[in-house]
């Protein structure tokens, strides 16, 4: 995928600062492992990173994606930053949270209602709390990225409120949340690996998968669906992680190059996502799909229904990190 003009202005403002001595800077081969697809606007971000980091460095520090999983998936590609056997990887939150609790937080349903208040979260103070937890277990979160707000598609009927969840038989991550947040509304909610979806769907195996709309088309589910529900029943962002042991041997200009560049980075990313969306749902609606919106007040119903799902999980997240954001949110609400 080409960049948009926008896009590459961006970059181009972003990084037209002074440099530090390029003496400050080693040749650097960094390898970023990534679970997704090559054609995500991951690789639209990296690209802009990467540009970034070419004029802060003369070229000396250089970034190499491995897609689709190439390196282990994201939960062993994070372990072995810990271990500081890989340099980086761009995973979900979602699959973390047995080594950082915390991250839960980004699973609870409904938590919030637009793109906008999850980037304001996210790059704000709540964002740098979660990322001191982060560093503590060996993490480096550069940036915030987007997977963005995820939405149902199934092949049964078109889901309007939560009861139309009744006996679906449902693939979720391999998370906590997610079972019991689907579990609540009545579906059959099995945990499945990624890799598994696409042939579990074609042969009816299960019923439904939620994902966002990029993911859904990228990875063809839609070909074995029928309907498609903009639920936004959740928001998780991807997190840019570098290992904190390789992270600690570079230099203080070369760190604040990978942390300046990878904001560049996510700024790209999550302008291109949001085009891409519309595009993959234009493109899923012209292959046949049925598309319908949740109301408002569906939304409402089923963010009540839900918190059984927070009583159930506040604690293991921490109860002060879900109070963190809920008061964040109720004060941006507010203004």
């Amino acid at each position: 995928m080409k960049k948009s003009l926008k896009a590459a202005l961006l970059v181009t403002v972003a990084c037209a600062v002074a440099s530090p001595a390029l003496a400050d800077f080693k040749q650097r081969n960094i390898r970023v492992s990534n679970g997704i697809a090559e054609d995500h606007p991951v690789h639209n971000g990296m690209d802009a990173m990467q540009q970034c980091l070419d004029e802060k460095t003369g070229g000396k520090m250089k970034m190499t994606g491995f897609w689709g999983g190439a390196l282990g998936g994201d939960l062993q590609s994070t372990q072995s930053l810990r271990s500081g056997v890989l340099d980086s990887v761009v995973t979900s939150s979602s699959p973390l949270v047995g080594i950082e609790p915390a991250l839960g937080v980004f699973d609870l349903p409904f938590l919030f209602r637009t793109n906008e208040e999850a980037y304001a979260v996210m790059d704000g103070e709540f964002g740098d709390y979660i990322n001191e937890k982060l560093e503590k277990v060996g993490l480096i979160n550069l940036a915030y990225w987007e997977n963005g707000f995820r939405n149902v598609s199934n092949s049964k009927r078109p889901i309007t409120k939560w009861e139309d969840f009744e006996g679906l038989k449902m693939r979720v991550m391999q998370n906590n949340i997610f079972l019991d947040t689907f579990s609540n509304f009545g579906a059959n909610a099995t945990p499945m690996s990624f890799g598994e979806v696409f042939s579990a769907l074609e042969t009816k195996a299960i019923d439904a998968q939620e994902n966002p709309y990029v993911t859904i088309d990228t990875s063809k589910f839609f070909e074995v669906q029928n309907y498609i529900s903009e639920t936004k029943h959740t928001y998780t962002p991807f997190l840019f992680l570098f290992s904190k042991p390789i992270f600690d041997t570079y230099s203080p200009e070369e760190q604040a190059a990978l942390r300046d560049c990878a904001v560049v980075g996510r700024d790209v990313e999550r302008d291109v996502i949001q085009e891409l969306n519309k595009t993959s749902l234009a493109k899923m609606e012209e292959a046949g799909l049925e598309f319908n919106v949740i109301s408002p007040e569906e939304q409402q119903r089923m963010l009540a229904k839900s918190q059984e799902v927070y009583d159930t999980h506040k604690d293991e997240i921490g109860a002060d990190v879900v109070e963190m954001v809920q008061s964040t949110l109720a004060e941006m609400r507010a203004q």
